[in-house]
């Protein structure tokens, strides 16, 4: 599980890299979060090395993997899936077979950091709990109105990004810990590729890349992601 595409290139194509003395019959099993086309062409130099790759992306974040209760997105020949699934079996709740090589990619792309959760997050969420935090409403108990109403997200529940209103997530830690924001931006920027590949709109999407693009460039590239409210509140950091 590599940041991005150049560190899964050279770990995997590398003078050194896993290619150069991989075994016949061995199962590559890569959950980075990286192109597409980047995974199908690993999975094409594989074969010619008689091994397979698939493309098995994550999502659930720090809490979940110590829990052990991730969500893979897995792309491989159909054949393969069970072989991949008994092993990420052990770290997760959810192993999904999408498709062919490449498809845990898109389903990755699609379905959480370049579509409704972050989307959601920048332009209602956030927003508004920076307006009524503004207004002399206590976060916790807003967050406890939001729960009980339609209002009710993930990240009014389970990530709130206000320092202290929840425990154990990286808000109450100096957003410390957690998904990056430069990792992020890497993924909004991956969304968007995707997007301009197959000629659809997400005017959103590229709202919240250059929101996560200016964030980087400010300071907080090293921070979770929830510090987009510190960001949104003016907050520069050093």
């Amino acid at each position: 599980m590599l940041p991005e595409t150049h560190h899964v290139d050279t770990v995997y194509s590398g003078a050194k890299g896993i290619f150069s003395q991989v075994q016949d019959g061995s199962l590559l099993i890569d959950s980075s979060t990286i192109d597409p086309a980047t995974s199908q062409a690993m999975a094409l130099t594989a074969k010619g090395h008689n091994s397979v790759y698939v493309d098995a992306p994550v999502s659930g974040g720090v809490n979940a993997a110590r829990d052990a209760i991730l969500t893979f997105m897995v792309g491989s020949p159909e054949e393969s899936f069970d072989s991949v699934k008994v092993l990420l079996d052990c770290m997760g709740k959810n192993v999904v077979h999408c498709g062919a090589v490449g498809t845990g990619q898109v389903s990755k792309s699609y379905s959480e950091p370049g579509c409704s959760r972050t989307f959601y997050i920048l332009n209602c969420f956030y927003p508004q709990l920076n307006k009524f935090s503004r207004l002399g409403l206590d976060p916790k108990m807003l967050a406890k109105i939001l729960n009980m109403s339609s209002g009710r997200c993930w990240s009014s529940e389970v990530y709130n990004p206000y320092p202290g209103v929840l425990e154990g997530v990286p808000s109450s830690n100096n957003y410390q810990g957690g998904f990056g924001t430069a990792l992020m931006t890497k993924d909004l920027g991956l969304a968007q590729n995707a997007a301009t590949v197959t000629k659809s709109a997400i005017p959103l999407g590229g709202l919240a890349h250059q929101i996560y693009r200016a964030m980087t460039s400010s300071g907080y590239a090293k921070k979770d992601f929830s510090s987009a409210l510190k960001f949104l509140q003016g907050e520069e950091q050093s």
